[in-house]
């Protein structure tokens, strides 16, 4: 395990006017990502840059709070995610913790959050259980779900003709839920679901499976997994010929760094729903621009965008309350605004059941020809409303909906 600490100086002026905290005012935010996995591309280092381009942000604006940074690579293990996690809040000062994916670590660490009533930022984790069956008050996701997921590009599918579909899954709890949002979406639209079957986490050879999906002739093969796994989908099915004849992949949660991974020649047309894209707005391109300053030239993806703005957002609660040590307390701070405007995502609010509302974007992976320049990637088909783009509470589960 390899851990980091920074500390960081005022940079850039910031937005939000509120009261200001006792300069003893201490925050220690801990980020806990994947360094090396399938994963690991679109949070990993990224995840921390995002983080110390926040804090540097609200430092500029709020110099008195001293807010220090540890980092840590949980392997995609639960449990060295949860040791991890125990060693930041019993003995290590930390207040709050962000990214920690993948779900099975996502749904381990939030139990303990809770019990210590510190704060979690749930930014990369899309498993609906988080904002639904498994809420708590201490507990806030950020960026995405699998029912947003779902809910924008399976309508969107089933309403082009593609009214059959095949899931090729990845099997942990991220791959099952997902499926099973995207299937309830496809049969709610009027489609119908011919056959699934379940691939291992960071298999190399999807070759049978994908023999499966082709041999089902359904019109949409869905890809419920991720990361590399996504990638590799997308590889072997070109092999296969399944999109040549006449088979579509619908890619439920793809992400920028993995089309860049693959090329455009390989992952144009792909249609995919996303929270983030870096060329949506000039406060998005300017936040991109200064990431990819720190990351080779990477442009950030809406798992990293949701770091940065979650961050930020919590630092500016804890600069009204004026203490992180209530970490209930912190977020019932942060359900206050109702709406307020995001740098990254427009106007967003935070819910009683953790989850947080903001437009989500339907977008076409370019063609070759049609990009412009490096990163120049998608095109945005439809803005979904930020009524719209998240599950109703009331539909999570969640007990602390009234």
């Amino acid at each position: 395990m390899r851990m980091r600490t920074w500390k960081f100086v005022p940079m850039l002026a910031l937005f939000l006017v509120v009261h200001e905290a006792s300069a003893a005012t201490k925050v220690k935010v801990g980020v806990l990502t994947s360094m090396s996995s399938f994963i690991s591309d679109f949070t990993g280092q990224g995840s921390v840059e995002a983080a110390k381009l926040a804090i540097e942000d609200f430092r500029a604006r709020h110099p008195g709070v001293t807010v220090d940074l540890v980092s840590a690579d949980q392997q995609n293990k639960p449990d060295v995610a949860t040791g991890i996690v125990r060693e930041w809040f019993d003995r290590g000062s930390v207040d709050v913790l962000v990214d920690a994916p993948p779900s099975p670590v996502s749904l381990a660490v939030t139990d303990i959050v809770r019990d210590k009533n510190k704060v979690y930022l749930a930014t990369s984790s899309s498993h609906s259980d988080l904002s639904g069956k498994k809420c708590n008050p201490n507990t806030i996701q950020w960026t995405y779900t699998n029912w947003a997921f779902a809910n924008g590009t399976g309508k969107a599918v089933v309403r082009q003709g593609g009214d059959t579909w095949f899931f090729l899954t990845a099997d942990y709890a991220y791959g099952h839920s997902l499926e099973k949002e995207t299937a309830d979406t496809v049969k709610a639209a009027g489609g119908k679901v011919v056959g699934t079957v379940k691939h291992p986490v960071s298999a190399s050879d999807l070759s049978s499976f994908l023999l499966q999906a082709q041999a089902s002739r359904a019109k949409v093969i869905g890809l419920a997994n991720a990361g590399g796994d996504t990638i590799n989908s997308i590889k072997q099915a070109a092999e296969f010929g399944i999109v040549s004849g006449k088979q579509n992949l619908a890619a439920l949660a793809l992400f920028i760094t993995d089309v860049h991974a693959m090329g455009l020649k390989a992952s144009q047309g792909l249609m995919l729903t996303t929270a983030f894209y870096w060329d949506l707005n000039d406060s998005t391109r300017a936040f991109s621009k200064r990431f990819a300053g720190r990351m080779n030239g990477k442009m950030p993806t809406q798992a990293q965008a949701g770091v940065y703005s979650s961050v930020l957002q919590y630092l500016l609660a804890v600069q009204r309350v004026g203490s992180p040590a209530d970490g209930a307390k912190v977020v019932a701070e942060m359900r206050k605004l109702d709406w307020f405007d995001d740098p990254l995502f427009g106007r967003t609010r935070v819910q009683e059941n953790g989850g947080v509302q903001h437009a989500m974007y339907l977008a076409q992976v370019k063609t070759p020809a049609e990009s412009r320049a490096p990163w120049d990637y998608y095109k945005i088909l439809q803005k979904i409303p930020e009524d719209q783009a998240f599950q109703p509470k009331e539909q999570t589960g969640c007990a602390l909906v009234k």
